[in-house]
């Protein structure tokens, strides 16, 4: 690594983050199998408060799914929690339109057994603009333990390290199988988790009106199983908030990742769901030309799934793929899509669905955020980020990234370090190790079409900041859903 002279912080508060908060431990949870089996016990700690905060919500989805133990319906165990604990309250805040992307919007309105409780509260959010969402992932237990990244307690996330392309525990609450899915979150302890729970606190606040007191941070051990990553560091939270509905517009995340490429000597590892946002691909780019800039190394996925997101977020991709490959002028990029090898033979692809960002060894940024236009204005983002002031940190950032990359590269992490230290380089590494059935694959964007169609769909499906002069009708629909779902509620059986 090159030498640091008083190298700028790249963390800034005020400007690239909400708040900086200390953080006893931190623990990065690889893949929905690692994130499940470690927030069963994380929650049966809990003695007064829960919070869950996210895109959607699935109470049916299976707990202890690729385990060896009974079922554990998600909304069964909740109940049992305020069964067995009379001072415990459950809030669970939900995009108010996550169900109806995911096909269950009926449910939401009948009567379910698990939420029949004076101690569990069921709201839906949509406190927003026109066309945005709540894209936060928080869970947050007594005040003490919290989770935040890219995973929602919700169908089609759970998938273990393997990845294999047909595995028989990777369905849906239905039995419907789904294909391989990476994601990263991550779990920290003390004021950190304190913070995680101020942000859902206020995220309540604003889509239901009801102001919800903090009780203080319950002291809990560590839960058992893989040790922390970190221990005693600076956990920053970057905030995205479109400012509407009398908020303060945040613009937090796309600053921290902008200043953390800005800042990058040695290696930018990026895992991203969508690759679209100019905004960052200027930055990268810059780095690229740079005679004795970077490496960048991305890894998301091949095509965007279904016609709209195809449609924005392609074109978008496509663009910034021929961006970022024009400036290479030095082969110091690996744009890549991930694969695993079926039993005929074909590849089936990985969805990408992680939003990390790591620079050298000195920024870790695990987050909701994503790289497009709406998570950098119009979406309500939440984002976690560290910035090494140790040797250990920094050991711990180089192994969560080489960790990452040898998973995709179907390789062992001990090895990749080992290429890594033979090459001087993480590209050479890469290119050294993808040669098996499982790897990285050239991300081809297709075509760019500069036409009206792809303008009107990247404008309507991917904004930077909400719609004047509809961007304050988005408050009146929450109230409405919760009205409608408190009537209909008894009509059902």
């Amino acid at each position: 690594m090159r030498a640091r002279n008083a190298e700028k912080a790249i963390i800034q508060p005020g400007r690239n983050v909400w708040e900086t908060h200390p953080a006893d431990k931190v623990l990065f949870l690889i893949d929905a199998d690692a994130y499940f089996r470690q927030i069963q016990p994380v929650l049966k700690k809990a003695r007064r408060s829960i919070w869950i905060v996210g895109w959607d919500f699935n109470p049916y989805i299976d707990l202890n799914q690729g385990g060896d133990g009974p079922a554990c319906p998600l909304g069964s165990f909740l109940r049992s929690l305020v069964d067995d604990n009379d001072a415990l309250e459950i809030r669970i805040l939900i995009w108010g339109e996550g169900p109806i992307y995911s096909g269950r919007t009926l449910r939401f309105f009948q009567s379910m057994d698990w939420e029949d409780h004076p101690r569990i509260h069921l709201e839906f959010d949509l406190a927003h603009p026109v066309r945005a969402s709540h894209h936060q992932k928080i869970v947050v237990a007594d005040e003490s333990l919290g989770f935040a990244g890219g995973m929602d307690l919700t169908a089609k996330r759970w998938d273990d390290r393997s990845h294999l392309p047909d595995n028989p525990l990777r369905v849906t609450p239905e039995g419907e199988p789904y294909p391989p899915v990476h994601d990263v979150q991550a779990l920290v302890s003390g004021q950190a988790a304190a913070a995680l729970a101020n942000v859902a606190r206020w995220r309540w606040k604003q889509a239901t009106g009801d102001a919800v007191p903090a009780h203080g941070a319950v002291s809990h051990s560590w839960p058992s199983g893989p040790e922390p990553h970190i221990e005693n560091c600076e956990v920053s939270i970057a905030l995205t908030q479109p400012g509407v509905n009398g908020s303060t517009r945040r613009t937090e995340a796309v600053r921290l990742t902008c200043d953390a490429i800005a800042r990058a000597r040695d290696c930018i590892y990026i895992e991203a769901q969508y690759l679209a946002s100019p905004r960052v691909a200027r930055r990268l780019a810059a780095k690229l030309k740079q005679r004795s800039g970077p490496e960048v190394i991305i890894v998301a996925p091949q095509e965007a799934r279904g016609a709209l997101e195809q449609l924005a977020m392609g074109e978008g991709m496509a663009r910034c793929v021929r961006r970022l490959r024009r400036a290479d002028r030095h082969n110091r990029l690996r744009a890549t899509y991930a694969v695993v090898p079926a039993e005929d033979g074909s590849e089936g692809e990985i969805l990408i669905h992680a939003k990390v960002v790591i620079v050298d060894d000195r920024f870790v940024r695990v987050g909701s955020s994503n790289l497009n236009n709406r998570s950098e204005g119009l979406d309500t983002e939440c984002d976690l980020a560290i910035e090494a002031q140790d040797d250990a940190c920094r050991a711990a950032i180089l192994d969560l990234r080489n960790d990452l990359l040898s998973e995709h590269l179907g390789a062992e992490k001990e090895e990749l370090a080992r290429q890594i230290e033979l090459h001087g380089s993480v590209v050479a590494a890469l290119d050294a190790l993808n040669v098996g059935g499982r790897g990285l694959r050239p991300l081809e964007g297709k075509p760019v079409r500069y036409d009206l169609l792809a303008s009107i769909g990247t404008a309507i499906i991917d904004p930077r900041m909400p719609y004047w002069p509809l961007q304050r009708l988005g408050a009146w629909p929450g109230s409405l859903v919760r009205r409608l779902r408190r009537l209909t509620s008894s009509f059902f059986l």
